[in-house]
């Protein structure tokens, strides 16, 4: 029909101005978040790097107080013990001081995150941190052993390591926590001179300069991860969203089908009535069973209305058939049926419209075929279907043929062969749709609703069976109905040949 490619464009336009009404609000989203982030990628991701920053510092915090403790007590071997245990004091304070400030974040909403207020306020508490770190070099002026200069080296080469990766997702706050430290010892080895001190100053530099690096690319796989989950996120709203659309979708479908046949079962009833007492009066009139016309057009009228009344009950019927099919309320009454005695009878009822158009309408059938379990009315609506298209579509002169025979699954197969004029391959699909129409079926003047075929598709899917087109243009048409094997009722040879090898053995006793 002409309304159904329309629907289809406009459902695809609409969807395409979704899809795009989509990217805009995702753009400007990103944009948005872009502006107010302070580290340029997303505010919400500033908020993530945050949080893993606070966690990781929080988690730290307890081994690296057991670091610092460990270092006070090797460096009291050279220095008094007292200014050990001072600097260690300082340095645990601002640890303290810096879990303590990632505790509270961790304890602020998200809604009222200020990204700028708090790494300031981290990076000035990493700083006082790491200043406390720097004052090591101090050692040296209490002592003048040479082997501190080792010890300050391995002291601060810990700080480096063991701050950057606590440190790793601000990047500010690794540089603050670590820079002071490398700074002063570096400098403080350099002045003490001599090839060695030259050397540990050197790689004190050198080592500040890597894991700054090595936390800079730990920062960015955070933040590519950060970014792979908020996609992943972002995925999963819009298959819920649209899982939601598809269940209202469903459910307004469900419930026009629902609605479309109620008002089918409704308005066939409400036809029949009158339909049923036209077609009974204008056979009476037509007949003139209570005595001729006066005018012998009232005859031919009363024919005219009696074949109208049949056709518009024919195609409620039709409607009312693929209705209940499509509610699931066709049911099936099987019994075991001849599938040549009911073609045999179609072709009969057939013949008298095929003799009109002058076709040749042949039928041939397989020996010895058995019975079938089905519906009998709805396996000769099948066959009456498929010769009234055949006859329809076939020009005067042409043949049609009805083969009854077995499938090559050993099932049985009802064949209607024509050689009409043919479908178009791009047509077929819209010729077995509901209500759908080929080209040829507009052309003529035998349209009729479009619903034998999908009635005939759904009819075989309730047993179980297959049906297929076969058409070329010019060469003609040929649909198979079949049935499966299951539903064949063959004969049980086997008692019979145990009977027979019974009365043998019982001769031969």
């Amino acid at each position: 029909m002409p309304s159904r490619p329309a629907i289809h464009t406009n459902d695809v336009r609409a969807q395409m101005g979704r899809d795009v009404r989509r990217n805009i609000q995702k753009t400007v989203l990103d944009a948005r978040q872009r502006l107010t982030s302070s580290s340029g990628t997303r505010a919400s991701f500033d908020y993530e790097l945050m949080q893993a920053y606070t966690g990781s510092r929080i988690g730290a915090a307890l081994p690296l107080s057991a670091i610092v403790v460990i270092l006070a007590v090797v460096a009291s071997f050279w220095v008094p013990f007292v200014f050990t245990a001072v600097w260690a004091g300082m340095v645990l304070l601002s640890l303290l001081a810096v879990a303590l400030m990632c505790r509270r974040f961790q304890h602020t909403e998200a809604a009222k995150f200020n990204a700028e207020h708090w790494t300031t306020n981290f990076v000035a508490a990493e700083t006082v941190y790491g200043i406390t770190w720097s004052l090591i070099p101090l050692f040296g002026l209490l002592t003048q052993a040479d082997a501190l200069a080792v010890v300050t080296f391995a002291m601060v080469l810990v700080s480096i390591a063991s701050n950057a990766v606590a440190t790793r997702t601000l990047t500010p706050a690794t540089v603050m926590s670590t820079l002071p430290a490398t700074l002063t010892v570096s400098i403080n080895l350099v002045s003490m001179g001599g090839t060695l001190n030259y050397t540990l100053g050197a790689i004190v530099l050198c080592a500040e300069i890597f894991f700054v690096y090595l936390a800079r690319q730990l920062h960015a796989s955070e933040l590519e991860r950060i970014s792979h989950q908020a996609e992943k996120d972002s995925l999963i709203a819009e298959l819920e969203e649209a899982q939601h659309m598809s269940d209202e979708a469903r459910r307004h479908a469900e419930q026009a089908n629902i609605a479309k046949s109620q008002f089918l079962a409704t308005m066939s009833h409400e036809l029949r009535t009158p339909l049923n007492a036209i077609i009974g009066f204008s056979e009476v009139l037509k007949s003139e069973l209570l005595g001729p016309h006066h005018v012998p057009q009232y005859k031919e009228y009363a024919g005219d209305i009696h074949g109208s009344g049949q056709h518009l009950l024919n195609l409620i019927n039709e409607l009312l058939d693929l209705s209940r099919i499509e509610a699931g309320k066709y049911e099936l009454n099987e019994e075991v049926v001849s599938l040549i005695d009911i073609a045999e009878d179609c072709r009969r009822m057939m013949e008298l419209r095929a003799k009109a158009k002058g076709i040749d309408l042949t039928f041939s059938y397989g020996k010895n075929l058995p019975k079938l379990w089905g519906d009998e009315r709805a396996i000769r609506q099948v066959v009456l279907n498929l010769l009234s298209n055949a006859i329809k579509f076939t020009p005067q002169g042409g043949k049609v043929t009805l083969v009854i025979n077995r499938s090559a699954d050993g099932g049985q197969l009802i064949s209607v062969k024509d050689n009409g004029p043919g479908i178009p391959e791009e047509e077929i699909e819209t010729v077995l749709s509901s209500f759908g129409q080929g080209s040829l079926a507009q052309k003529t003047a035998e349209q009729g609703a479009g619903l034998g075929l999908p009635i005939v598709q759904k009819i075989m899917d309730l047993h179980q069976g297959r049906f297929d087109l076969f058409s070329k243009v010019r060469f003609g048409t040929e649909v198979i109905a079949s049935f499966p094997r299951a539903r064949v009722m063959d004969a049980l040879a086997p008692v019979v040949e145990r009977r027979n090898r019974l009365q043998i053995f019982s001769e031969a006793g």
